[in-house]
């Protein structure tokens, strides 16, 4: 804020006018476009290449080292651990994402580079217990990111389910991290529209 004078009262005016005109610019240029609805989840919502969605995780690269753990602002991440040094063995690694701000910071000192942020981007429930993700036992069943219970609904209806849904699944079972570059690619524009949304199928 600039001082009471008359000089300072023109910034502030031309600030402000400026401001006004920098939003309705960007307002300006969408208006009038046709809108363009995206069939999601029959096709994956495009996001940008750093876009931070819920952790991937490789437990078989931890090393238990807690710099995560450190490092996160909102002490949302649960490190427990068997043994000492290069003994150390991870018994349980969640994320409270009730609490989890996706701000990134625990993947940043990782030395293994074994936490990443992934690109599943909603994950429903009944509870505030179920935003609590245990790691390590999404890891006893081959998975390495948390999963919405649509997505889980969509795998049990095998080649029905959504594409983009059978590639992730690939992934899994070759046992690779998701490469979320090749999902993205996948363009329901230049593809028929389905009749029925996959959770109408039978």
């Amino acid at each position: 804020m600039k001082p009471r004078t008359m000089a300072g009262y023109f910034a502030n005016l031309s600030h402000a006018i400026t401001s006004i005109v920098a939003g309705m610019r960007i307002t300006l240029r969408y208006m009038g476009k046709k809108t363009v609805t995206l069939q999601y989840p029959d096709a994956m919502v495009p996001l940008a290449p750093r876009y931070r969605g819920f952790h991937e995780y490789e437990v078989e690269r931890c090393i238990v080292c807690q710099s995560c753990v450190r490092a996160c602002p909102v002490s949302c991440i649960t490190l427990e651990a068997e043994g000492k040094g290069k003994a150390a063995l991870v018994k349980k690694y969640s994320i409270d994402y009730g609490r989890c701000i996706f701000c990134g910071l625990c993947v940043e000192p990782c030395p293994t580079n074994f936490l990443h942020m992934g690109k599943i981007h909603d994950l429903s429930g009944f509870s505030r217990g179920e935003a609590v993700v245990d790691f390590t036992a999404l890891a006893r069943q081959g998975r390495r990111t948390p999963e919405p219970r649509w997505i889980i609904k969509a795998r049990s209806k095998g080649a029905k389910a959504p594409e983009w849904i059978r590639i992730v699944e690939e992934h899994y079972r070759a046992g690779q991290p998701i490469k979320w570059d090749t999902v993205g690619t996948i363009d329901a524009k230049n593809r028929p529209t389905p009749s029925l949304s996959w959770a109408e199928r039978t």
